[in-house]
């Protein structure tokens, strides 16, 4: 399946911002999966790309001068197989084992895992601890917020894609099994989800497998993967800092289809930046 994608973020602020930096992950690489046909981003100037610690493309936008507003763009092409149910990597998964406070697993948490899969780490047991989770976490957009952690949606039984994702990575890593956020895009018939969108991947036999608690998606056929880490803010698609400004207006607008590409809207004049840890809500 080719799937084109425009994804625009708009930031306003009340006040000029003096200075501020942008951290972009909004750029796929090719992998056993997805061929990246054509990408390209819209950025008030140019910027290099790098590579992370996790291997995701970076770009890191600096704006030195007073702005007021900033428009991030990205579109292009991707072909995704289908067919294709897991990836290998010859990094080590071991990292992903590390829990971090937005996927520390607490007692309720581990209790759960247990009861789900039996201690057992096998994929079917995976997946039947992802049903159990898309049940226990209703998906309530609005409910929780950025810096929510699995522990508190867990307890609280309501979160959006991002919680329902660091919920089955606690539960994972409790029971030894190494797994991962992935921040990325879902081609969708549902308006209730956003394009935008997360799930997790867990390694098994030697590969990563995917795991969608929102969806009950344990197969990624519409599923383009952006960027990886232990937690959200590893792998967002926007994070930054920002001096002055006062408040903020964030208004994103992704659209994934089929085939056929987007014309994406041209940059705003102005260049401008983000927020203390501004990140962009997934799910």
């Amino acid at each position: 399946m080719r799937l084109s994608i425009s994804h625009e973020t708009t930031y306003h602020y009340d006040d000029q911002v003096r200075a501020s930096i942008q951290y972009l992950r909004l750029t796929p690489h090719d992998s056993e999966r997805q061929q990246v046909l054509s990408w390209q981003l819209a950025l008030p100037r140019p910027v290099r790309a790098q590579i992370d610690p996790f291997g995701n493309i970076l770009h890191v936008l600096t704006l030195d001068e007073p702005h007021e507003a900033i428009v991030i763009g990205a579109r292009g092409q991707v072909e995704i197989d289908e067919k294709r149910e897991a990836e290998h990597e010859s990094q080590s998964a071991l990292p992903f084992l590390r829990f971090t406070r937005l996927t520390e697993a607490d007692e309720a948490i581990r209790a759960f895992a247990i009861a789900q899969t039996h201690k057992r780490t096998d994929r079917t047991a995976l997946i039947d601890m992802m049903h159990a989770l898309n049940e226990h976490i209703t998906y309530t957009p609005g409910s929780t917020a950025v810096d929510t952690s699995a522990a508190q949606a867990f307890a609280n039984r309501v979160g959006v894609c991002q919680d329902h994702t660091h919920a089955f990575l606690a539960c994972a890593r409790s029971l030894g099994v190494p797994a991962r956020y992935v921040s990325g895009y879902l081609c969708s018939d549902s308006s209730e989800h956003l394009s935008s969108h997360a799930w997790a991947e867990a390694w098994i036999d030697d590969a990563w497998y995917s795991f969608d608690v929102t969806n009950q998606l344990a197969i990624p056929e519409r599923h383009l993967k952006l960027a990886v880490g232990l937690d959200y803010l590893d792998a967002c698609p926007v994070r930054g800092m920002r001096r002055g400004g006062g408040c903020e207006q964030m208004h994103a607008k992704v659209v994934v289809s089929p085939s056929a590409p987007i014309a994406m809207p041209a940059a705003a004049k102005k260049p401008a930046p983000a927020p203390m840890i501004q990140v962009q809500r997934q799910g």
